[in-house]
């Protein structure tokens, strides 16, 4: 689905992505690299599947979009080093046409030598008007807030009383969120107030909501 909000063109992807026309930018947010071989590292059974997934899309939407700039917006990897950190530093190198911007998350723990081998640039925030990118949410004067953190998420209730709690992109005053990427992340489910945009991602579709 493509919105024009604050006088900018953004597609939002079933992919839980966002790619912004007038900077061919792609945004992503909680990608959450090598969650699955942490958990396995751990003796918890996690299908490799669950990885593999993330990575399918993420090769998808750089194909797709051929974007010049990608903005990570924090919780790119989930832990400790471990080897899907090598698969993603081979991903920036096939796209050495791309500029990889990661806007640093609670869950950035890495080496800052890794990621300037990798080819990252990384910052705290990142202003690109009439943005402020962040990970954490957060209130700013002159700038609207795009970040990532909370997984939002909202629950929605059929006609006879069944309810399903999809991901989704939330479009508040002042602040807007993205789904979280990862596909072995949780979410967390918001509050819409009135006037504020919400658009659900379900069966491979963008559904406006609020």
């Amino acid at each position: 689905m493509t919105i024009r909000f604050l006088g900018q063109t953004l597609e939002l992807h079933p992919y839980k992505a966002i790619y912004w026309e007038e900077q061919t930018t792609l945004l992503l947010a909680d990608l959450h690299l090598g969650k699955a071989i942490h958990f396995r590292k751990a003796g918890i059974a996690v299908p490799e599947a669950v990885g593999q997934e993330n990575w399918d899309r993420l090769y998808s939407l750089l194909l797709d979009f051929q974007p010049k700039k990608v903005l990570l917006l924090g919780d790119l990897f989930h832990s400790d080093y471990n080897t899907d950190w090598e698969d993603f530093r081979h991903l920036v190198q096939q796209f050495n046409d791309t500029q990889f911007v990661l806007v640093m998350g609670n869950h950035d723990i890495l080496d800052n030598e890794l990621y300037r081998q990798t080819g990252l640039e990384v910052a705290n925030s990142l202003e690109l008007k009439p943005f402020l990118f962040t990970h954490e949410p957060t209130h700013h004067e002159h700038a609207y807030n795009l970040a990532g953190h909370i997984h939002p998420s909202v629950r929605l209730t059929g006609n006879g009383k069944q309810q399903m709690r999809l991901p989704c992109f939330y479009f508040g005053q002042n602040i807007g969120l993205l789904p979280a990427f990862g596909s072995f992340t949780g979410n967390a489910v918001i509050s819409p107030k009135t006037g504020d945009k919400v658009y659900v991602i379900a069966n491979h579709s963008i559904i406006e909501v609020f």
